[in-house]
Formats: structure tokens, C-alpha cells, sequence
């Protein structure tokens, strides 16, 4: 038992370095989908038919295959027949934040539709334009609605960021398995691991609560316990 904790103080210096590349993946790819999930937020909740049929594609394309398949057909197929030379640490990072914007924009979609028609008729009642309308009424309070949610997407993608192990990228299950490789101690090494995982997702989590409180719309979830509680009536 002591071999093993002087084992685990040894070696978890080198698997904290892992969490700089993790959350680096993790932050990278949460960023990618939010930047990708608003249009196709927008494109699937506003457009026409058309456009919200490829969306719908691409949502179900993302969310319909497993992690590990994705990362595959990327890294050693579409890049490579689109001339693509990119690191492993890269192609994780834009696979895991293709998948999140599929999901992110499912989350931006019940917002957006849980605030109703009615501030995007009054908006468009006072001239504001559709895109006004979206852009200045419509998002600021679906982003804050979003919020719970969000902190769910960080922890989920938090655990995919382990598959990046697949591609060699030196993240914290890489180097765990490297050292339990090299030491012969897989028990100790891989709890180690899971419970900096377990850390970091419990930290993320809180910070998403702490915003979550921040940023709350005053009386909004007042106000839909009563409307529920109405057409329950």
C-alpha cells in the first residue's frame, strides 16, 4: 500500500500536465460548437424546409455515431481526401466540436423555443428586423437559459476528450497508461486518473453554477412554474 501511494506521488505531477492538453481539448471543442451551434441553430428554428432538413442531417449524422468512429473516419479518411495534414491533437479538437455543435444546437433550440413567439412578434412590432430581433431579444435570453444545459455538454465532452488516447494526443489517460505501462501498476494509476476526471468534473460543473446564478433572468422561472402549472389547470 505505501509502494503504491509513493508510486501515485511520483507520477502525478506527470498526470497533471495531461490536464492542460484535456481542458485544452475540452475548451477548444466547447468553443468550436458554440461558434458552429448558433447558425445552425438559427437556420433550423427560422429558415425554410430546406435548410432545416441539412441541419437535421448534420445533427443526427454527429450525435448518430459513436465518438470513436467519427475520430476515425476523420483522422485516417475525409482529411486525408481533402489534403488535410493535421495533428492528432487538432483533428480531436475539431471532431469533438463538430459532435457538440450538433448537440449545443439542440440545446440553443429548446431556449430559443421556450421563450415563445410572442417577444419576436413585439420586436418585429417596434421595426426591428428578424435578424435584429434574433441577435438582440431572441439569444441573449436563450444563451442564459442554455446554461444548465451547458455544464451536462462540458461534462460529456470531458469524458470524450479520453478518446484523443486513441490518437496518442498526451492527455490524462495517455500518460496514465503510459506509467501504468512503464511501473506495471494499473490499479493506482487508473484511479488516480479517474479521480481527476471525477475533479475536473465536478469543478467545471460548479463554475457552470456559479454563472448559472449570475446570469439568471430575474422571475423567469417564476414565471414558468406558473405557466406550467396553468395548462396543468
Amino acid at each position: 500500500m505505501r509502494e503504491d501511494f509513493m508510486l501515485i506521488y511520483k507520477a502525478l505531477p506527470y498526470l497533471l500536465k495531461g490536464c492542460i492538453v484535456t481542458l485544452g481539448l475540452v475548451g477548444g471543442s466547447l468553443s468550436l460548437g458554440f461558434i458552429i451551434g448558433i447558425p445552425i441553430t438559427i437556420g433550423q428554428v427560422y429558415s425554410n424546409k430546406y435548410i432545416a432538413g441539412l441541419v437535421s442531417v448534420y445533427v443526427w449524422f454527429f450525435r448518430g455515431i459513436p465518438v470513436l468512429v467519427l475520430l476515425f473516419l476523420f483522422y485516417f479518411g475525409i482529411f486525408s481526401l481533402i489534403g488535410l495534414n493535421l495533428s492528432s491533437f487538432t483533428t480531436v479538437l475539431l471532431v469533438l466540436g463538430l459532435i457538440s455543435a450538433a448537440y449545443q444546437s439542440q440545446i440553443f433550440r429548446g431556449s430559443i423555443q421556450s421563450i415563445g413567439e410572442g417577444q419576436m412578434l413585439a420586436a418585429r412590432s417596434l421595426g426591428m428586423s428578424k435578424v435584429q430581433a434574433i441577435w438582440n431579444i431572441i439569444l441573449p435570453q436563450a444563451l442564459r437559459i442554455s446554461i444548465p444545459a451547458w455544464s451536462n455538454e462540458y461534462a460529456s465532452i470531458l469524458k470524450d476528450s479520453a478518446i484523443a488516447y486513441a490518437l496518442g494526443v498526451t492527455e490524462i489517460l495517455t500518460r496514465g497508461n503510459f506509467t501504468a505501462t512503464r511501473t506495471f501498476k494499473t490499479m493506482p494509476i487508473y484511479l488516480t486518473v479517474a479521480i481527476i476526471f471525477i475533479i475536473l468534473t465536478y469543478g467545471g460543473m460548479k463554475i457552470f453554477d456559479l454563472l448559472e446564478n449570475k446570469m439568471q433572468i430575474p422571475g423567469y422561472a417564476e414565471r414558468r412554474a406558473e405557466f406550467k402549472q396553468d395548462a396543468e389547470e
